[in-house]
C-alpha cells in the first residue's frame, strides 16, 4: 500500500501547542507537553544486558501494518511480567534483532536488523522494513538474549499504477475484553485474507473484574489493578497488556498486517475533539488523552508518523492497493464537534444541521476530497468508525436518529458525499464499526426517498466481542428495517465481516459466532452481498 501520510507534527514546539490548546492552564500544557518531550534519549537509559531477562519477554506477540509497496512495520513489546507496571523490565533500554525472510523456516533471509526497545515507550518496538520485493508474503521474528518470538506472517502491497486485480480484507472493531472470548480472531487467523482492517475500540476503559466478567474464570483471578477505569498512562499501558495476552488476538496479529484506527473507547466513551463524556477540566481531559494516545502508538503497528505529541496524533492516512483501491483512513473522534442535544438518540434540529458542525475537521475533509480527485484507484474505501448511512430509530416522523454518528452530523456527511461526486468516485465503500452489530447499507443521494440514486456501499462489521452473545434479530430488527428501506442487512451476533474487491465486484460477506461469552463457538456465514463495480448497490450474492 503507499502512503500518502500528511506531514508528522510530532516536533511541534511547545508554543505551538499552547496556542492551539489556549484554554489550558499553564500547568496542565506543561504536563501535556511532557508526553512530547519524554523521547528516547532525555532520560539517557542506561542499557540492559539482554542475558539478563530470565522469563519469556515476547508475552504479548508480534504485529505488522500498513503495508507498503516495498515496506513493512514490524511491532512487538517487551514484556517478561505484562501484569506489573513496569512489564518485568528496568528503566532500561534492550537490543531486540528482527528478521525479516520469504519463508516461515527462515532459510532465506531478506532483511535482519537491529532495533531499541526504550523504556520511555514502554519497550515497544516498530521497525520499518525498507526496500522489499512489492506484492510479496514475508515471515517475520524478533530475538533478545536467549528468546525468541513467534514467527509473524506479513506482506507487502502491489506497486504504484499496478493493476492488481483482487484484494480480501476483513473488517472488525470492538473487542470489550469483559464481554466475551476473541473466539472471532481465532477463526479470523486462519482465514485467507489479505490485510485486517481495525475499526475502532480495540481497547475499552472499562474495570475488568478479576473473574474476567463475562468470561467467568475459575482458573485464574486477574490482578485488582485492573478493577478500575482507566486514566492515567499506567492504566491503559496495563489495559493493552490484558487485551494483547489473550492467545486468539495474538494469533490474528501473527497471521495477518493490521491497519488501525480508533473510535472513543481507546479514551473515553463517546468524546468529541477537546470535549469528554463527563465533565471533568479540559486540561484533565486533554492528559487523560495524551496517555491514551501514547499507550495507543506503544501498543499499535503503526509508522513513526503516527507517533504522538502530546493530546494530538495524525491517524488518518491513505495508502493504496495497486490501481484496484485506495484506502483513506479516518480519524473520527479527535477533531469532531461536540455532539448535539447530548450523545444519544434525538430528532435533528438546528443544533444539529448547524453547517458549521464537523465530523472530521475541516483539514480532514479537505485532504478526504482533495485525495479522492487525485484517485486513480477502481474502489474508494473509506475505512472509519461510527454509521454513515441515515439510520432512523423509529417508524413515526420525525424519526430519532444517532447524535454520535454522522446523522447527528449531516452537514458534515453532505459535504463528504458531495465531495466524491465532484471528484467522479463511482465505487465508493465505507467501513465502519462501532454498534455492535452487522448493517449492509446501500448510500443514498437522498436517504428519505429510496427511488434516489445509489452513491455507494456502507458495510458496517459487527463486534468481536462488545454486547455479549447478541441475537440475529435484535428486538430492534423489525423496526430498522422497515423505518430504513436502504437498510439490506441487519444481524445482531459477533462476528467480522470480510469484502473481496475484484474488477468486476466486491463481494461482502458477515461471518457470525453463536456465543462468545463461551469458548470455542463455530463461525458461520450469515449473508453475502455483492455490488457491481460502476453500478453502486447491493444485492444478494
Amino acid at each position: 500500500m503507499n502512503s500518502h501520510t500528511p506531514p508528522d507534527r510530532e516536533l511541534r514546539e511547545a508554543a505551538k501547542h499552547l496556542k492551539r490548546r489556549h484554554f489550558l492552564t499553564a500547568t496542565g500544557a506543561a504536563a501535556a507537553l511532557a508526553f512530547s518531550v519524554n523521547l528516547p534519549g532525555s532520560a539517557h537509559a542506561a542499557e540492559l544486558d539482554a542475558r539478563k531477562i530470565t522469563e519469556d519477554p515476547f508475552t504479548l506477540g508480534v504485529a505488522s501494518g500498513d503495508p507498503l509497496p516495498g515496506s513493512v512495520l514490524l511491532w512487538t513489546r517487551l514484556a517478561p511480567a505484562p501484569f506489573e507496571p513496569d512489564s518485568g523490565l528496568p528503566q532500561e533500554r534492550v537490543t531486540v534483532h528482527w528478521e525479516l525472510a520469504h519463508d516461515s523456516r527462515f532459510r532465506r533471509i531478506a532483511r535482519r536488523g537491529t532495533a531499541t526497545a526504550h523504556p520511555e515507550f514502554h519497550h515497544s518496538v516498530h521497525v520499518q522494513v525498507d526496500r522489499l520485493d512489492a506484492d510479496r508474503v514475508y515471515y517475520y521474528r524478533f530475538r533478545t538474549g536467549s528468546w525468541i518470538s513467534e514467527t509473524g506472517r506479513t506482506r507487502t502491497a502491489p506497486a504504484p499504477g499496478s493493476r492488481a486485480r483482487a484484494l480480501t480484507l476483513a473488517a472488525v472493531s470492538c473487542q470489550a475484553y469483559h464481554q466475551g472470548y476473541y473466539t472471532a480472531y481465532r477463526h479470523l487467523a486462519q482465514d485467507d485474507v489479505d490485510v485486517v482492517f481495525h475499526l475502532g475500540d480495540y481497547l475499552y476503559e472499562y474495570a475488568v473484574d478479576p473473574a474476567g466478567g463475562d468470561r467467568r474464570y475459575t482458573d485464574r483471578t486477574l490482578p485488582s489493578l485492573f478493577n478500575r477505569e482507566t486514566v492515567t498512562l499506567e492504566d491503559y499501558r496495563l489495559r493493552y497488556a490484558l487485551y494483547k495476552s489473550d492467545p486468539d488476538l495474538r494469533a490474528a496479529h501473527a497471521a495477518h498486517p493490521f491497519v488501525v484506527t480508533w473510535d472513543d473507547h481507546e479514551t473515553e466513551n463517546n468524546y468529541a475533539g477537546d470535549v469528554p463524556e463527563n465533565s471533568v477540566p479540559p486540561e484533565e481531559f486533554l492528559l487523560r488523552r495524551a496517555a491514551a494516545y501514547r499507550a495507543y502508538w506503544e501498543n499499535q503497528p503503526l509508522r513513526l508518523p503516527q507517533r504522538p505529541a502530546g493530546p494530538d496524533m495524525q491517524l488518518y492516512r491513505r495508502l493504496t492497493w495497486g490501481r484496484l483501491a485506495q484506502f483513506d483512513i479516518l480519524d473520527t473522534r479527535q477533531y469532531r464537534s461536540n455532539q448535539a442535544y447530548g450523545d444519544g438518540a434525538h430528532v435533528p434540529g438546528p443544533e444539529s444541521d448547524d453547517p458549521s458542525r464537523t465530523m472530521t475537521g475541516e483539514t480532514q475533509e479537505r485532504w478526504l476530497i482533495d485525495g479522492w480527485h487525485r484517485s486513480r484507484a477502481l474502489w474508494n474505501v473509506v475505512p472509519q468508525q461510527v454509521v454513515f448511512s441515515q439510520r432512523k430509530f423509529d417508524l413515526t416522523e420525525p424519526a430519532r436518529v444517532s447524535m454520535d454518528a454522522w446523522d447527528g452530523y449531516r452537514a458534515s456527511r453532505g459535504r463528504v458525499l458531495a465531495g466524491a461526486a465532484a471528484a467522479g468516485v463511482d465505487n465508493l465503500l465505507v467501513l465502519t464499526g462501532d454498534v455492535h452489530v452487522g448493517y449492509a447499507f446501500d448510500i443514498k443521494d437522498d436517504f428519505d426517498d429510496p427511488a434516489s440514486r445509489t452513491v455507494g456501499t456502507e458495510i458496517v462489521a459487527t463486534s468481536i466481542s462488545s454486547g455479549r452473545d447478541g441475537a440475529d434479530r435484535p428486538a430492534n430488527w423489525d423496526t430498522y428495517t422497515r423505518a430504513n428501506p436502504h437498510l439490506k442487512f441487519y444481524n445482531g451476533r459477533r462476528g467480522y465481516a470480510t469484502v473481496a474487491l475484484g474488477t468486476d465486484a466486491a463481494r461482502a460477506d458477515f461471518k457470525t459466532l453463536t456465543a462468545v461469552t463461551t469458548p470455542g463457538a463455530p463461525i458461520t456465514t450469515a449473508a453475502s452481498f455483492v455490488t457491481e463495480a460502476g453500478n453502486p448497490g447491493l444485492e444478494p450474492a
